[in-house]
């Protein structure tokens, strides 16, 4: 595939990936399958501090596809940096992003890209929503609190923030405040932009290979920190004044 037009392209595909070696080709495929003679678009892996043969799958594969791009962290920085780092490499207006393990099914990103392209200058992010998912029934439960109790507090109208699929304006997203668990609350703090939100039902997958890299102790504490700062973020929001030059007077 040759490489595509750095002036045309629209879509920037962001996957970030920590040792995900055997999920590489499938799912590569299936974002091209998905998004092949709908728009001129680009797949971004963030590789993050990778040990395995992730590296090595990708270079190989880039020489067969010039629109798939490698962006490499020396050392892992978690998945919000990652994701920042997909995004500000972005030559696309639109960024759509999916987790590299695939659990998330590249078949839905056309629907994500519409809402937002559909949507006009208002929509900031459409946001995947995941039914039946394929987690165990303790990382089900944990996710229904942390939902439950972040909807309570921060009101974003969303009944889940951790599904990867998602798409939204590039710069929508640069200027957003950054921090480590960013792409968890991606729905509060568009709203806070003055941006709506809309939401995309999506289904779960099995994890094809590997083991998930996060952890019960990754989320809980962080994540009562992060929900803490947010909620400050929003509340501190103040509206922005309509500014207007006034005309010199004639004469």
């Amino acid at each position: 595939m040759p490489s595509p037009d750095t002036a045309a392209v629209v879509v920037s595909v962001v996957v970030p990936v920590r040792n995900e070696a055997e999920n590489i080709l499938p799912l590569i495929a299936e974002i091209a399958a998905a998004l092949d003679g709908r728009w001129n678009y680009e797949i971004i892996y963030v590789n993050d501090g990778s040990t395995d043969a992730t590296a090595d799958r990708l270079a190989v594969e880039m020489k067969a596809r010039g629109n798939l791009r490698q962006i490499r962290h020396a050392a892992s920085a978690g998945q919000s940096a990652a994701v920042r780092s997909g995004v500000r490499a972005a030559r696309g207006a639109i960024v759509a992003t999916l987790d590299g393990d695939g659990q998330n099914d590249p078949a839905f990103l056309p629907q994500l890209i519409a809402a937002i392209e559909h949507g006009g200058e208002r929509t900031g992010l459409a946001a995947g929503q995941r039914v039946g998912r394929k987690d165990t029934g303790f990382k089900k439960l944990q996710s229904r609190i942390a939902n439950g109790v972040r909807g309570a507090i921060l009101r974003d109208g969303t009944r889940d923030t951790g599904c990867g699929l998602k798409a939204f304006r590039r710069d929508v997203f640069l200027a957003l405040p950054y921090f480590d668990g960013l792409h968890r609350f991606l729905p509060a703090l568009v709203r806070r932009d003055g941006f709506d939100v809309v939401y995309v039902d999506v289904i779960d997958r099995d994890r094809r290979h590997g083991v998930s890299n996060y952890g019960m102790w990754d989320r809980l504490w962080v994540g009562i920190l992060d929900l803490a700062g947010v909620w400050w973020l929003v509340r501190r929001k103040k509206r922005v004044p309509q500014v207007m030059e006034v005309e010199r007077d004639g004469g």
